[in-house]
């Protein structure tokens, strides 16, 4: 057990980080044994969903992601399960907000 203040806090707040990744996990792992069970569109964008949800809660790599749902969208094809425009429709890029540094300032000094 920890004695210090900063340490016992950390404590706390790691331990409501696991409860919040583990419910997170728990329904991913729910969503694609769903999907898996009974191919369909409603089960394939909510497993696309909570792919992306992991991905953007950091709990699941980009990359294997991309994996997942390239799976997901191959035994939809199997299945015969025709993808509906949601769910072909790609991820909107996020662009960097950061202003570009003003050159004229910079010569006048």
């Amino acid at each position: 057990m920890p004695l210090i203040k900063s340490a016992k806090k950390r404590v706390k707040t790691s331990n409501k980080a696991a409860t919040r990744n583990s419910k997170t996990k728990r329904s991913l792992k729910s969503a694609l044994k769903a999907f898996v069970k009974s191919p369909s569109n409603k089960t394939h964008s909510a497993a696309q969903s909570n792919i992306d949800k992991s991905v953007k809660k950091g709990l699941v790599h980009k990359n294997k992601a991309a994996r997942l749902k390239k799976q997901a969208a191959a035994k939809a094809k199997a299945a015969g399960v025709k993808p509906t425009a949601a769910a072909k429709k790609a991820p909107a890029k996020v662009t960097s907000k950061k202003a570009a540094p003003k050159k004229a300032a910079a010569k006048k000094k």
